[in-house]
């Protein structure tokens, strides 16, 4: 059984609608996915009629932005199966609107350096809930600015520690984000942790019993960064997953649908803990 829950569409930062990316897995012969959308859960009703006209198992999920006050850094956690979703409604309106300030005082600077408009931005995010930097380079990319979206124009204005044109602010705390998925009768996952070197945090968090799960499949982390999160997992009986974090054009590095994926058994385990809430 072939299991990615990690996947992007148009509603975030993913170049592909809903029914593209769940036809392109079932192409793959991919039996189960997650949509994972940032901070939006508006993949729910239509991904589960689509799931079933394609017949692919969809796995309801969504990738929640959160914040470590301690060492004041990001970390994204995913959500899936909750129970009772709109008790996360207002959590994923706060991270958007977080976000689309961020993003709009980005546009302003890039617009101080290059003769781009909002217009020609904004025209990218029709069907996305927020505003993301994709969507700007999209614009820059647009009008020839540059000809990829993760090369030296990007490193130069959106760089999160040397970026001329990078803004960014704290999202909702991580323990208030957790026990909100909790609340919500959802199973909690801790997203690619390399990415934001998070693993200090993992292991406070499965310390206390307040994260469910980790993602260890993901491009983000080498051999040796897997193995020391699977000792982390193995010593406090985390739930393991992988998944492709498919945004399609919008990818930093080459990757598909099934590029990474969760094990059956780990599966299993989110659908168990999930119908024990």
């Amino acid at each position: 059984m072939i299991c990615d829950l990690h996947c992007h569409t148009k509603l975030s930062d993913g170049s592909l609608g809903i029914e593209d990316v769940i036809a392109q897995a079932k192409r793959m012969d991919i039996d189960c996915i997650s949509l994972t959308d940032h901070d939006t859960m508006s993949s729910f009703s239509r991904a589960d009629v689509l799931g079933e006209r394609f017949g692919v198992k969809i796995l309801r999920g969504v990738e929640l932005s959160a914040w470590d006050k301690e060492r004041q850094r990001k970390v994204h956690i995913l959500c899936y199966a909750p129970k009772k979703p709109d008790r996360l409604e207002g959590l994923c309106l706060k991270s958007c609107e977080i976000r689309k300030t961020c993003s709009k005082e980005m546009i302003e600077k890039v617009m101080e350096k290059y003769p781009i408009t909002l217009e020609s931005v904004l025209k990218h995010t029709t069907s996305s809930k927020s505003i993301f930097k994709q969507h700007i380079m999209r614009a820059l990319f647009d009008y020839g600015y540059t000809l990829e979206f993760y090369g030296d124009l990007d490193r130069e204005l959106f760089n999160p520690k040397t970026g001329s044109c990078y803004v960014e602010r704290a999202y909702p705390d991580v323990n208030f984000v957790l026990d909100l998925i909790h609340t919500a009768k959802g199973v909690a996952v801790m997203a690619h942790p390399a990415q934001y070197d998070n693993i200090e945090l993992l292991e406070e968090l499965a310390q206390k019993g307040k994260i469910d799960g980790v993602e260890i499949g993901h491009y983000s982390a080498d051999e040796a960064y897997r193995k020391e999160l699977s000792l982390i997992a193995e010593k406090h009986d985390l739930i393991v997953t992988g998944g492709s974090d498919f945004h399609g054009l919008y990818n930093s590095v080459p990757t598909h649908l099934g590029s990474e994926t969760t094990t059956k058994e780990n599966l299993d385990r989110i659908i168990k803990l999930s119908n024990k809430m």
